[in-house]
């Protein structure tokens, strides 16, 4: 999401900056000596893939002396808004995370922004590491459409959305672990009558719209997810599956499920406050993970999206390599080293999904649960990518429309009018 995402702990990334003023100057630029790699990405240091990929800048810096690694903290949302404008600019860096999808990294290839990566993954065997629903969010078509085409990216994570709970909560207020869908709105309206908002949101990021993609999903299959994401049919925002999301979202709101104050709520702010015990569920993706190990004083477990064989996921946001980097083979070699069996179990074992992790190598217990439920989740195939993906400037829009759903000041057929008029507009031409 970020999808989606996605993203994230990378949107609760801090960073000081803008991408605006990166571009306009004030740095010194990327090195086109071969002495300096310079990275950016938005996980946080406490997330799985920011340790990984920590432990691969020191085995790139040791396996190239006297190669520095720059690296560059920026914001999912940063990159988001302003990506297309910095790299078509001198001062673009050599490797760089973005988000995957359509309207994301599909965007940025259709307009000739990143490097074709198609050699370098046969050359490789990246190809060879992935699995077919990974793939799928690495490759684009002249026309940006994920799927089939050149690879214009790399995941060496994969990710999908879960519902997390507050065990001691849940006992505390003697409510039973949510194992059915039923279960999950039972112990929601437990918690309303004890004064106690189940759900942590947050309307102003990419939350609240993976809470209404998810509910219209328990009632959707793969032709749907399949013609809403790559245009294999005609998407109707009014459909049965979007109609029950947009209605069922507004009336949690009704019900106290989903504070009304969240509307102005970022990702951040959720997640810290289910670190604090403040809700006791958070539906949300395996890239908290890492973060919830850290930081949780509590015991806390995960479940599936209860009655639902769709969920929100992909492989992870990827390494992308400008066009206009100068660096581009150490930028290959970094990729690489990410995609190593030390990086890919270190990954597996801090609350990440890795791409190409031995599975004997993964020893802690939380993770092998982790990768197990992405393991179900993909073998059935239900990985529904996310919804600001299928047109660019989608997730703005949808971030408004749910923001009117939580005020309610729009009602779910409005906010669905919205949402069918920014995605025809953005849907391309046949």
């Amino acid at each position: 999401m970020l999808t989606a995402r996605r993203r994230v702990v990378a949107t609760a990334a801090v960073v000081a900056g803008s991408l605006l003023l990166v571009s306009c100057g004030g740095s010194d630029g990327g090195s086109s000596d071969g002495r300096t790699l310079r990275l950016w990405h938005y996980e946080g240091p406490d997330s799985a893939m920011g340790a990984a990929w920590n432990e691969a800048i020191k085995e790139f810096e040791a396996e190239h002396p006297g190669v520095k690694v720059k690296f560059e903290e920026k914001g999912f949302e940063q990159i988001q808004k302003t990506a297309p404008m910095v790299l078509n600019s001198s001062d673009a860096p050599d490797i760089m995370e973005y988000n995957k999808g359509n309207a994301t990294a599909g965007l940025l290839s259709r307009q000739g922004l990143l490097t074709d990566l198609t050699a370098e993954v046969t050359k490789r065997g990246w190809d060879k590491k992935l699995s077919a629903g990974v793939k799928t969010t690495s490759q684009y078509d002249t026309g940006g459409v994920m799927g089939s085409g050149k690879w214009y990216g790399i995941p060496n994570y994969a990710e999908y959305t879960m519902v997390f709970y507050n065990k001691a909560l849940f006992k505390k207020y003697g409510v039973a672990e949510p194992k059915t869908f039923d279960d999950l709105t039972a112990a929601m309206d437990t918690f309303v009558a004890r004064g106690v908002t189940p759900l942590a949101n947050a309307g102003a990021e990419y939350m609240a719209q993976q809470y209404l993609y998810q509910l219209a999903l328990s009632k959707a299959d793969r032709s749907w997810v399949d013609s809403y994401e790559l245009y294999r049919g005609r998407t109707d925002f009014h459909d049965a599956a979007w109609t029950y999301g947009a209605t069922t979202f507004a009336d949690w709101v009704k019900k106290g499920y989903i504070s009304k104050t969240s509307s102005g709520t970022k990702a951040e702010d959720a997640g810290v406050a289910f670190i604090q015990g403040k809700n006791p569920i958070l539906f949300s993706g395996s890239w908290w993970y890492g973060r919830f190990t850290a930081e949780n004083k509590f015991d806390w477990g995960t479940v599936l999206w209860p009655g639902s064989d769709l969920t929100l996921g992909s492989g992870g946001n990827l390494w992308v390599v400008p066009r206009g980097a100068r660096n581009k083979e150490l930028a290959y070699d970094f990729i690489d080293i990410t995609m190593s069996k030390k990086i890919q179990n270190l990954l597996g074992n801090k609350g990440g999904v890795p791409v190409a992790a031995a599975p004997s190598a993964i020893t802690d217990p939380r993770a092998k649960t982790l990768i197990a439920d992405f393991n179900t989740v993909s073998g059935r195939d239900g990985l529904a990518f996310y919804p600001d993906w299928p047109v660019p400037g989608f997730y703005d829009v949808l971030v408004s429309e749910t923001q009117k759903l939580i005020t309610g000041s729009a009602t779910p057929d409005a906010c669905l009018d919205a949402l069918q008029k920014a995605y025809d507009k953005g849907v391309p031409k046949k």
